[in-house]
């Protein structure tokens, strides 16, 4: 299919507002944020949110809106032109500092200060007419020249943006804008580097001076992916307002909603793949609001407009490591845990105590904290039980959509390869029954792996991603055996047989289909598998390798139970 070029063209990865209006590109309209924000102000506002929801671009469109020498035109027919007195009163009104932190990590303390540093240093080269102001003393012009030295020492960058903040308002005769975008990026890098302490004193210095106590300061905007205790950085600070993802204010301001997903997909002529996009990646709560990720909606709508038959992706899993998920999976060390996990892969809800204020030194510290994380960082949502009385509110959770339940069966599935590994006894078993045409063997040592494992009976699953969770488990329990090729979906006959096993030595071949169970009818899916194999000719590419002995198994499986037979020969 060949792109439809009178569309315009989507931005994929771009933050940088400017460049987004300049060339022409989609634009889903976020602008209300900047209403909201004037006309519900506060001195300093926090906005938590999960990566890839949009933040660094908004951050950038409150730059180009309110900083000195704003271009109009950027904002032409968005919903903020129609506020034509606050464009009036604000519109490139203000000194603006934005500061990024995202890539401000190092090995250590030291070179990660030297990153905040050169982050400084960048920002304040902007602002180059400041060498000579006329409205800045001789000392005042030196003081800033010292913020363009990248190498600049920690004490110089602690107060570097309070006293930047004060030499524009000298300048321009107007208080200042700080913008931080993801202010935590650090203190993250920091916990796992362990120089957590000494970054934390940094950040809090830093804050305290430009937040906290400082004249020239209009107001500030921070993003984060957390909200960290309010003991660790942002001690004393009375003057902030933190907004989570639980909170109603400014709700519709990060991600996309309903409404303009299917705007999108219209003016693509994709209408007929809301569904899809809907399954995978919607299902998030900000407030009362329901919102998809922005940065899945626009890849894969991307790829929609070149292949219309493209495949929904883990984009954002694949965005990041997903510590979070990991850590917790690896942590399943209880009954009651894995219960709620199961419960969650089975598309329901849980109740859970969150805890929105957290050090990173906490984080990991108990199951509970982790529970908090997830919900926090994106990997679980949901909203206050508003049925409960209690002095803790808790908090219904469940997974949002498709893309995220991937995210935790891949993560159940790295640790279930690992500790299968382990059990050599069993492995060697199972594999010896496969071998010897004993489907009694096999049904026995499978049923026990299974009682191992999270169950997939969710509802949010397609039967298809059913049969491959299981499908994943017998690869990794084949692949204990060193001196057998063990190849997935291969192509063979008529189609792709889900496991084709070939001894090395050509005296064994094994031929595997899986199947869930419809209705928990173990029967009918071991006939159907059976089935398909003779049908589709699964044995075919074995027989042409010359290997003369095959076995065929089906497999059918439904939660935690299985049964298998073998076909004939």
């Amino acid at each position: 299919m060949t792109m439809d070029r009178s569309r315009k063209p989507l931005a994929i990865g771009e933050e940088d507002f400017a460049e987004v209006r300049e060339t022409g590109s989609y634009y889903v309209d976020k602008t209300e944020l900047i209403a909201d924000l004037l006309s519900n102000p506060a001195k300093v506002t926090l906005f938590t949110r999960p990566r890839r929801f949009g933040k660094t671009l908004n951050m950038s469109m409150l730059k180009c809106f309110f900083e000195v020498g704003a271009d109009p035109a950027l904002f032409d027919g968005l919903e903020i032109s129609k506020e034509t007195d606050l464009c009036e009163q604000h519109m490139g009104k203000y000194p603006v500092i934005s500061l990024t932190l995202k890539d401000a990590e190092g090995d250590d303390f030291l070179s990660s200060c030297r990153r905040i540093a050169a982050r400084i240093s960048v920002e304040a080269s902007r602002f180059d007419f400041l060498r000579t102001s006329p409205a800045l003393s001789e000392e005042e012009r030196e003081l800033y020249t010292s913020f363009l030295e990248r190498d600049m020492d920690q004490e110089t960058t602690g107060s570097s943006l309070w006293d930047l903040s004060r030499l524009l308002e000298k300048h321009y005769g107007q208080k200042t804008i700080l913008l931080i975008d993801e202010y935590d990026v650090p203190l993250q890098k920091a916990f796992y580097g362990g120089y957590y302490d000494e970054m934390v004193k940094l950040i809090r210095g830093m804050f305290s001076q430009a937040l906290k106590t400082n004249p020239s300061l209009q107001f500030a905007v921070l993003t984060g992916c957390l909200r960290i205790s309010k003991e660790s950085i942002f001690t004393g600070m009375n003057n902030l307002r933190v907004l989570t993802v639980s909170d109603e204010e400014f709700s519709n301001c990060f991600g996309f909603t309903d409404a303009e997903v299917c705007a999108m997909l219209e003016y693509y002529g994709l209408s007929g793949c809301y569904g899809t996009v809907k399954n995978w990646y919607d299902g998030y709560r900000f407030g009362s609001a329901e919102v998809y990720c922005p940065w899945d909606v626009v890849n894969y709508v991307s790829r929609l407009r070149t292949n219309p038959k493209a495949r929904p992706q883990n984009f954002w899993a694949n965005s990041s490591g997903n510590d979070a998920v990991r850590e917790f999976v690896r942590r399943l060390d209880t009954g009651s845990t894995r219960r709620e996990l199961e419960s969650l892969m089975e598309g329901r809800t849980i109740r859970k105590e969150i805890h929105p204020e957290l050090t990173y030194r906490d984080m990991y510290s108990s199951i509970e904290n982790l529970w908090s994380i997830l919900y926090m960082t994106g990997y679980l949502t949901g909203g206050p039980d508003e049925e409960d009385e209690s002095d803790m509110p808790l908090y219904r959770l469940s997974v949002p959509n498709t893309e995220i339940q991937g995210i935790f069966m891949e993560q159940i599935m790295e640790l279930f390869r690992e500790e299968t590994k382990k059990d050599g006894e069993l492995l060697g078993r199972l594999c010896g029954a496969l071998a010897a045409g004993d489907p009694a063997g096999v049904e026995d040592a499978f049923n026990v792996y299974l009682r191992k494992v999270i169950s997939v009976r969710d509802t949010m699953a397609r039967k298809g991603r059913k049969e491959n969770f299981y499908h994943g488990i017998l690869l990794g329990i084949l692949s204990y055996r060193a001196d057998w090729a063990v190849t997935s979906n291969r192509e063979t006959g008529d189609g792709y047989g889900d496991i084709l096993v070939e001894a090395e030595d050509g005296s064994l071949g094994i031929v595997i289909e899986v199947k869930y169970a419809r209705d928990e009818d173990l029967d009918e899916g071991v006939e159907l598998a059976l089935k398909q194999i003779e049908k589709q000719r699964y044995d075919e590419k074995l027989r042409d390798d010359g290997i003369e002995k095959i076995l065929k198994y089906g497999i059918a499986c439904y939660r935690k139970k299985c049964k298998v037979a073998i076909g004939e020969g």
